[in-house]
């Protein structure tokens, strides 16, 4: 039995972070046909004059590719396939686009971990954005 999601998108930020969601994403994958998109969302800085912007995410976007590249090789030797994606704009709102324009059937990202004694902070995370705007399913990984 297959499971239901062939498409998996995963965000990523430049950071070893994001191992036990990458992990996550690879043992869905492994389903025949199934893939695994990585999204890097590049913040975008308002009012950044353009001389200092064009060279300032040029770096970023080029150590995003390069990680990206790395993550999508690593996927690849576990048999799983996998492409990368970089997109500027708010993580959020980027994140939530992408899934519908790759008509992903799952998002799977890391999340803070809970504290017992105060449940309610960390609502504003990017990951409870995503979980709350997300078009489809969403698994937090901790």
């Amino acid at each position: 039995m297959s499971l239901p999601f062939q498409k998996v998108l995963v965000p990523v930020d430049l950071s070893d972070a994001n191992g036990p969601a990458i992990e996550a994403a690879r043992r869905i994958a492994c389903a025949p046909g199934a893939a695994v998109t990585l999204l890097h969302v590049v913040e975008t800085i308002p009012d950044l004059p353009e001389e200092e912007a064009t060279p300032f995410y040029a770096r970023i976007e080029a150590s995003a590719r390069d990680r990206l590249a790395r993550l999508v090789d690593d996927l690849a030797g576990a048999g799983v396939q996998a492409q990368a994606m970089i997109v500027y704009g708010r993580r959020a709102r980027e994140i939530v686009g992408a899934a519908a324009l790759e008509e992903a059937d799952l998002i799977v990202m890391r999340s803070h971990r809970i504290e017992p004694k105060s449940p309610t902070e960390g609502w504003a995370t990017l990951s409870y954005q995503v979980a709350v705007l997300a078009p489809c399913a969403v698994l937090l990984v901790k």
